[in-house]
């Protein structure tokens, strides 16, 4: 028997990745489709912790079931860390190649290519409960994007001991080691889900 866990997201690409790495270890991810959609939740917090707990909490009681939600963001060291908690609306909401081509335009030049893809996950249960876990993959960003693989930065980001973006590795090998799966990984080992 599967256990059910609902995942507060309207992102395709994010469920997806999600159901492939938790359905083989028995849960049954249920979408925001599922339950009419996805509430509207202002993601205005100043931590990747702050928003994911918010859009767990605002989808828990909603949907009176378990909920899964994320914050993810792209931190680079050249740009002090931006885009960070605004990655998904860095220049434009949800509009993945303007915000990739505003960080590549902000790092013509730069020597210091490195950032990291940082995930936070919320578990928030109807009655309450609330756990998070975290996961990050470092790696450095290309100067123009590559592959047609994922989404957002994920073109242009290079995770360490790779020479391909995320854009040009599979599926399941970005699954098995990026951030979204360490705090996945993080969660299960930690009995949070």
């Amino acid at each position: 028997m599967s256990k059910k866990i609902a995942l507060a997201t309207g992102n395709r690409h994010k469920l997806e990745e999600v159901r492939a790495i938790l359905e083989p270890l028995g849960y049954e991810v249920l979408s925001s489709d599922d339950f009419g959609g996805l509430p509207d939740v202002e993601e205005d917090g100043l931590t990747f912790k702050e928003n994911a707990l918010k859009k767990a909490r605002v989808c828990a009681k909603a949907w009176n079931c378990p909920v899964l939600a994320d914050d993810t963001g792209l931190e680079v060291k050249a740009l002090n860390g931006e885009p960070g908690v605004h990655s998904a609306r860095y220049v434009a909401e949800h509009d993945f190649a303007a915000n990739l081509k505003a960080v590549l335009e902000k790092m013509k030049g730069a020597a210091d290519r490195s950032a990291r893809f940082v995930t936070v996950l919320a578990l928030v249960s109807p009655d309450g409960v609330e756990k998070t876990a975290e996961g990050e993959v470092r790696g450095t960003m290309a100067t123009e994007p590559h592959g047609e693989g994922g989404f957002g930065y994920d073109p242009a980001f290079i995770p360490e001991g790779y020479d391909k973006t995320f854009g040009e590795l599979p599926a399941a090998v970005k699954n098995s080691m990026s951030h979204r799966a360490r705090a996945l990984q993080n969660a299960i080992k930690d009995g949070i889900i």
